[in-house]
């Protein structure tokens, strides 16, 4: 039987992630699988995956044939080069303490620029927050500035007015006391006599 490394897709519309399964290779894409050897999620930045080392190099070994796809991700994690330096050993070309060291040396190196590029992220993340913020803040600024404006105008409006309405006030009052006065002594003549 031929068996194959692949993916097996699960999830919605627009937000896929895989399952990396190994299953026979007559089975359809989402069917049946012999072992479920991990999963992939391409929605994060960067990719997330999780992956059973130790059963990939075996199925790797027992002549498991690993699709394109799963060929990139099995590379990212280093299975096919653990794969390949195992093979080393096996010929006698370095001993396997060599082989562990170098394998080391490259999951520091890989690890140091997953690190680089997660920070790199975060870094163009809190820039791009910075520069929203601070356009926020002159939007804000613009618009405080127009609203005391508006503010200042309806005040000086309900200013005038009042002045106008004061004004109109002291013309009607000073037009109805001399009235008031003239009557007033007229009213106290016939009171007298």
């Amino acid at each position: 039987m031929a068996t194959k490394i692949r993916l097996q897709r699960h999830g919605h519309k627009g937000h896929a992630f895989y399952k990396i399964v190994v299953a026979d290779s007559r089975a359809p894409r989402d069917g049946r699988f012999i072992e479920r050897i991990g999963s992939y999620n391409p929605n994060t930045n960067p990719a997330t995956i999780d992956l059973n080392f130790e059963r990939a190099l075996y199925w790797l070994g027992v002549g498991a044939q690993p699709t394109d796809t799963a060929r990139n991700i099995l590379s990212r994690e280093g299975v096919l080069l653990k794969k390949h330096l195992l093979g080393g050993v096996k010929k006698g070309a370095f001993d396997e303490a060599t082989a562990e060291s170098r394998f080391e040396a490259w999951r520091k190196k890989k690890q140091d620029a997953l690190n680089a590029v997660t920070a790199k992220c975060n870094e163009a993340k809190a820039k791009a927050n910075a520069e929203r913020l601070s356009a926020e803040q002159e939007i804000n600024k613009v618009k405080a500035q127009a609203l005391s404006e508006k503010r200042a105008a309806e005040a000086k409006a309900k200013a005038e007015e009042e002045a106008a309405k004061e004004a109109e006030e002291a013309a009607s009052m000073s037009a109805e006391t001399p009235a008031v006065e003239e009557e007033a002594p007229a009213a106290e003549a016939p009171a007298e006599a």
